[in-house]
């Protein structure tokens, strides 16, 4: 069992490795690096000055920036997983990687985390916006690191939806505007939780922002955290099936 455990491990880091060197060898990571810092950046000095202005404090600057990064991540998202699958089927080499010794789901899986340790890349570098902060006021650290935990989170089912979306196309840009376009029902769906009743419960569940919100504010919830677990789980099975299904197509 140890030996078998192991091996799966063994594969998943290898396509892990493979798919992290297509991205560092193109320059999707380095733009995606510089636009997200760029525009998180903007959005952050906006907010310090206005904070500085109105006498806010430094947990307000962060709180709305949490906000403001986690819709940035929703159009980075479909970016950064679009060419995970419909690249190998564009290119030909989806047989190649379903025949190999490698099961199914260590081949989305390793997908998935390569996705997802570019978004841990991303997040760390915005560690510095809190650090440029603290001379100006003490920050506590329980809402920055629910904050970021909540960013994890609502990023792990961004981009496991759009793994889900890459594995059912043969074209990068269909993949992406599909990603977004889901993602961004998913996101103001939350609008119509005002509606009251057991629609409105409803809509507000399914809502992707109205989970994250809590985690903006420093309330670590395992609701929350649940919703997003369970997300990320059930688009990794299905893409799994879909990848399955590609053998018989």
């Amino acid at each position: 069992m140890g030996v078998s455990r192991e091996t799966d491990m063994k594969n998943i880091a290898a396509i892990l490795t493979k798919e992290l060197y297509t991205y560092f060898v193109s320059p999707i990571a380095y733009f995606v690096f510089f636009i997200f810092m760029a525009v998180s950046g903007f959005l952050f000095s906006a907010m310090f000055f206005y904070a500085s202005a109105n006498q806010q404090s430094s947990g307000f600057v962060m709180e709305i920036l949490f906000g403001n990064m986690s819709v940035i991540l929703l159009f980075f998202a479909p970016a950064m997983t679009m060419k995970l699958f419909a690249e190998e089927r564009k290119s030909g080499t989806m047989e190649l990687l379903l025949t190999s010794p490698i099961t199914d789901v260590e081949i989305v899986l390793g997908k998935f985390l390569a996705s997802y340790t570019l978004l841990f890349i991303m997040l760390l570098l915005t560690l510095l916006f809190p650090m440029l902060i603290t001379p100006f006021g003490d920050l506590d650290i329980g809402p920055i690191a629910s904050g970021y935990l909540g960013l994890l989170l609502v990023g792990s089912a961004f981009l496991s939806l759009g793994t889900l979306i890459s594995s059912m196309s043969k074209n990068q840009i269909v993949a992406a505007l599909t990603s977004f376009g889901i993602l961004l029902l998913l996101w103001v769906i939350g609008s119509l939780s005002n509606r009251g009743g057991k629609w409105g419960e409803l809509f507000g569940y399914l809502s992707l922002i109205e989970h994250f919100e809590d985690f903006a504010l420093g309330i670590v919830s395992l609701k929350h955290a649940t919703y997003y677990l369970s997300f990320t789980t059930v688009c990794l099975f299905a893409t799994v099936k879909s990848v399955e299904s590609s053998k018989w197509r």
